[in-house]
């Protein structure tokens, strides 16, 4: 069954953005899971909590292991970012990219939900396969560079220089 149609706890089933904006949030997160003893919640983290659910339709169980103090911050960020559409890259490219460097870490979870987004988004599986083959290809020829230490400077130049990659002042 696909994720996109699983009833969450409050037996509703989330959106496709919801899930989305999940990704993010689990590579976050990926690194506190575990439970902690009972506490009185922080009022920014109740607020948190609550506005996850509000957005997404639940609280994923992996949110809870995220520091209380700090788990205010990492939904806005993530919201803020991974989650608006008022941003310059659509929903489909974030998803893409975050799947590549989720390939790269390597992240189970990440890659799985990573994937999904980017199905959700409307991303081919040929636009999936190749975002995983172009952060493949960029580990190689970096470990290529640094291994065996190509010098920075003479790599530069032989491609433009500093002034082929500046950016035009908006």
């Amino acid at each position: 069954m696909s994720i996109f149609h699983r009833k969450n706890e409050s037996g509703r089933v989330p959106g496709r953005r919801a899930v989305a904006a999940f990704s993010g949030l689990a590579l976050a997160l990926a690194a506190g899971l575990g439970t902690g003893a009972a506490q009185e919640v922080p009022a920014s983290a109740a607020a948190a909590y609550e506005d996850i659910r509000a957005t997404a339709g639940f609280v994923p169980s992996f949110v809870y292991a995220f520091p209380e103090s700090a788990i205010a911050g990492a939904w806005a960020e993530l919201k803020a970012l991974e989650f608006s559409d008022d941003t310059a890259l659509d929903a489909r490219t974030k998803a893409l990219i975050s799947l590549a460097v989720s390939a790269q870490i390597p992240c189970q979870y990440c890659i799985w939900l990573d994937t999904n987004s980017a199905r959700a988004a409307g991303a081919s599986d040929q636009e999936i396969r190749e975002a995983v083959a172009i952060s493949a290809l960029t580990r190689h020829w970096s470990t290529v560079f640094n291994g065996m230490q190509v010098d920075f400077e003479t790599f530069k130049r032989e491609f433009g220089g500093e002034a082929a990659m500046a950016v035009p002042a908006p």
